[in-house]
C-alpha cells in the first residue's frame, strides 16, 4: 500500500473515529438532560429502556472506536492492509467497505463458516 492509500485510510479512520467520539457525546448530554422523574411508571419504564437502548448502541460504538484505534497503530507501523491470519494483503475494496477490516475475504468466510458450525 502507498503513501498516498495509507494517509487515505488514516483520513477515513480519524473521521470515523471523530464522529462516534461525537454521538457519544451527544449521548452523554442527552442522558443528562433527560433524565427525569417520572411519577408514572409506564413513563418512566419507557424512559428507561430507551437509554437501555442507547447504551447498548454507544458500547458497541466503544468497541468499534478501540477497533479503529488499533487500525490506527496498524497503520503507523505499517501492518494495516495485512491479514493478521494468513498475511495476504487485504483487497482495497474490502478496506474501503470495512476500514477495520484485520482479515482478507477468504480468512474472515472460513471464519464465518467455523463460527455457523460451532455455533
Amino acid at each position: 500500500m502507498g503513501p498516498r492509500q495509507v494517509e487515505h485510510f488514516r483520513q477515513i479512520l480519524l473521521a470515523w473515529r471523530r464522529e462516534l467520539m461525537d454521538e457519544v457525546e451527544r449521548t452523554v448530554h442527552h442522558l443528562q438532560d433527560d433524565a427525569g422523574t417520572f411519577a408514572d411508571p409506564n413513563d418512566r419504564a419507557t424512559q428507561e429502556e430507551e437509554f437501555a437502548l442507547e447504551l447498548r448502541t454507544r458500547e458497541r460504538e466503544r468497541k468499534l472506536i478501540k477497533k479503529i484505534g488499533e487500525s490506527l497503530a496498524s497503520l503507523e507501523i505499517g501492518d494495516y492492509g495485512y491479514c493478521e491470519v494468513c498475511g495476504v494483503e487485504i483487497g482495497i475494496r474490502r478496506l474501503e467497505a470495512r476500514p477495520t477490516a484485520t482479515q482478507c475475504i477468504d480468512c474472515k468466510t472460513l471464519d464465518e463458516i467455523r463460527e455457523r458450525q460451532l455455533g
